[in-house]
């Protein structure tokens, strides 16, 4: 199996805010992203690739107002109250991060044997500039994130991958390091290059490169 780091998610409860979060943080707006009508959301992007994780990305990700409700719960924990309040109060925060791989099914069956349910196989696309965005993913019916969001959902593009067209803004993932995950999921965590840490502390924890300096972001 061929696996990798895709991107991180940061929730927001606006995109707007997301956005604004995102040049303090690392003093680049992040590009247009898309909606996704399968979720009722839409989302921003950064790039974020660099030697230790080529093609990842950041995506900004918050509730679009302007669509219909989904008939079922949205990914990445965005219908829960909890984490809307805190958005709300604090501001974005990492929650997540979602794992590239060209074994999507056997990566499932892997994971739903061990009792670590990652959710069924849904199909989703989002238009783009570039054009029509295509992909798997899996997502659990309760949009809950197991292990605190250490482990990941996971994903195969069909097609071109976003990170492709996002232009370079000088932010790129030195290390991606978690904390909580199941020894049953270790071995394809660890396959995507991200760390696995003991001991108390944040579910994700990110550092960057950006120009003058170092950025970490802490899940939590």
């Amino acid at each position: 199996m061929n696996a990798a780091v895709d991107h991180l998610v940061v929730a927001a409860a606006s995109l707007a805010e997301g956005a604004t979060w995102c040049e303090a943080t690392f003093g680049v707006a992040p590009e247009p992203g898309g909606r996704h009508p399968l979720m009722g959301t839409h989302n921003r992007l950064l790039a974020i690739g660099g030697p230790a994780f080529p093609l990842a990305y950041l995506e900004i990700i918050a509730v679009d107002p302007a669509a219909p409700r989904p008939p079922r719960v949205r990914w990445f924990g965005l219908d829960d109250p909890a984490l809307q309040q805190r958005l709300r109060r604090d501001g974005p925060r990492l929650v997540h991060w979602v794992a590239r791989t060209d074994a999507l099914d056997a990566t499932r069956a892997t994971l739903a044997a061990a009792g670590l349910e990652p959710g069924p196989i849904v199909d989703a696309a989002r238009d783009t500039p570039a054009g029509l965005l295509r992909w798997r993913i899996t997502v659990r019916d309760d949009g809950a994130l197991p292990a605190g969001g250490a482990l990941p959902t996971w994903i195969a593009w069909a097609g071109a991958h976003p990170a492709a067209t996002l232009p370079a803004r000088g932010v790129a993932l030195r290390a991606l390091g978690m904390r909580g995950v199941p020894a049953a999921a270790a071995g394809l965590v660890a396959a995507t290059g991200a760390g696995i840490a003991a001991g108390d502390g944040a579910a994700i924890e990110a550092a960057f490169d950006v120009p003058g300096g170092t950025v970490v972001l802490v899940s939590g």
